[in-house]
């Protein structure tokens, strides 16, 4: 690996860890994880949650992503 790849690798690098800070911070405002579609039971201390929609939601848009970027 020369300091060319090195250097965009540590640019790539940086700019993912960004996105990923910038949707930490506002992840409280993001309806992800109460969607109607995501069920939880239980009572007092103890609660399950599924989060099937969101699940769904995510992978649809992680499949476009993936796909937009994998074409040649």
């Amino acid at each position: 690996m020369n300091w060319f790849e090195s250097g965009r690798f540590l640019i790539i690098a940086g700019a993912v860890l960004i996105v990923i800070g910038v949707l930490f911070s506002v992840a409280d405002k993001l309806p992800l994880g109460r969607l109607p579609g995501d069920f939880s039971f239980g009572s007092g201390r103890f609660k399950v949650y599924v989060p099937i929609a969101t699940c769904i939601l995510l992978s649809v848009v992680l499949t476009l992503i993936l796909n937009f970027f994998s074409r040649k």
